[in-house]
């Protein structure tokens, strides 16, 4: 499986981006996609998730309410809304696949991640 992800940026606190992550190779073995992130001196944190059959969704407590995760079977793509966008949202975004939902090591493959910054 390969994952590409795009559309991280330079964005002022309040707006908006959306993220993309497209999946080319045997996605049908991963039941879920995420997005995680982390920031400079930071772990890795759990974003979202999405049940790529069922279209069910899960968030982090920070997001929730600000970021919206969706995905396109046709283009093999998950998407990652993010409104009313804050500095602490600035990281290097990563997009996953795999069996789990909120650990990072439940997921098997990995995009090469896309940076997101959010000015004051």
């Amino acid at each position: 499986v390969q994952l590409q992800a795009s559309g991280g940026g330079l964005v002022q606190a309040g707006g908006s981006l959306r993220l993309s992550c497209a999946a080319s190779g045997r996605t049908f073995s991963s039941n879920f996609m995420g997005w995680f992130r982390q920031a400079p001196g930071n772990e890795r944190e759990f974003v979202a998730a999405i049940s790529w059959d069922y279209g069910t969704t899960y968030y982090a407590g920070s997001v929730k309410g600000r970021f919206t995760i969706s995905r396109d079977h046709a283009k093999n793509t998950v998407y990652l809304q993010m409104n009313s966008l804050s500095v602490e949202d600035t990281a290097v975004y990563y997009c996953a696949a795999g069996g789990g939902i909120w650990q990072s090591t439940q997921y098997d493959y990995w995009g090469q991640g896309t940076q997101v910054t959010v000015s004051s």
